[in-house]
């Protein structure tokens, strides 16, 4: 039995205390139960300019193939028999690398952008499963039963290596390395999308972040200010990353499902 679920949402960005630019992006859309989260990358207009355009060409693309939810909800597919439908995961995908030629091609029609790029996590909820598609070291997090989890793996550098057993944990936060990505979206015409499905269970609260945010505040401090604000806990967070130093942009979106 595929169970409705319902959203409340709240999204914000903030230039931090060092940067004069914002090269982050974000997209709240509770209605179509879509939220992205993009940090440009790519010299002064470069960042801005990729993640501008990497929610837009994203948003477009899943608006433009909306039919493949319906069918998801109407069909006898594997969604109705309690598993994740994977054309979902397919299609944010396929929306991901659509944005990241769009990107590409507007850096060789505009060479003062060439090489720029963008993290992208996108989180899109259908019916009673939470599905993300996800390149670079912006983050998912699940909030369940007052517990935090990490759904997404960064691409960078360090956490690789923390991966493979070469850095400690502790290592790999002063690492002079760690702000170097291995993926993002716009360097190249395709890229590699992590995708993941989660069936939510009632109350469950995400949190999209850049690394303006993670690279701050632990998961402790995340997890205890969103348990005791929920969505009024946007602003504490980004008050507190700003105390914190501020040094790059910060952008977050919390959610909570009902179903």
């Amino acid at each position: 039995m595929v169970r409705k679920s319902t959203i409340e949402s709240r999204g914000l960005t903030d230039v931090g205390k060092v940067r004069t630019t914002n090269q982050d992006s974000f997209l709240v859309d509770s209605i179509g139960k879509l939220f992205i989260v993009a940090d440009g990358m790519g010299g002064h207009a470069g960042g801005e300019v990729a993640s501008q355009v990497c929610v837009r060409e994203i948003s477009a693309f899943i608006k433009k193939n909306q039919e493949i939810f319906t069918d998801s909800s109407t069909s006898s597919n594997s969604l109705n028999r309690g598993l994740p439908d994977p054309k979902v995961n397919i299609l944010l995908s396929d929306a991901v690398n659509y944005a990241s030629t769009k990107i590409y091609e507007r850096a060789l029609e505009e060479p003062n952008l060439k090489g720029m790029g963008t993290t992208a996590t996108v989180l899109k909820v259908v019916d009673d499963y939470a599905y993300c598609a996800h390149v670079g070291d912006s983050r998912l997090y699940l909030l369940r039963c007052g517990y935090i989890y990490q759904l997404t793996n960064d691409h960078s550098l360090v956490e690789e290596q923390l991966r493979a057993g070469l850095l400690t944990k502790a290592e790999a936060q002063i690492h002079h390395l760690r702000n170097v990505i291995t993926r993002s979206v716009g360097y190249q015409e395709e890229e590699e999308v992590d995708t993941i499905s989660i069936r939510i269970e009632n109350q469950d609260m995400f949190m999209l972040c850049t690394d303006g945010l993670h690279g701050k505040l632990s998961e402790n401090i995340i997890s205890e200010i969103i348990t005791a604000h929920k969505l009024n806990g946007v602003d504490r967070l980004i008050a507190k990353a700003n105390e914190c130093g501020g040094e790059d942009n910060i952008t977050l979106i919390v959610l909570s499902v009902t179903i």
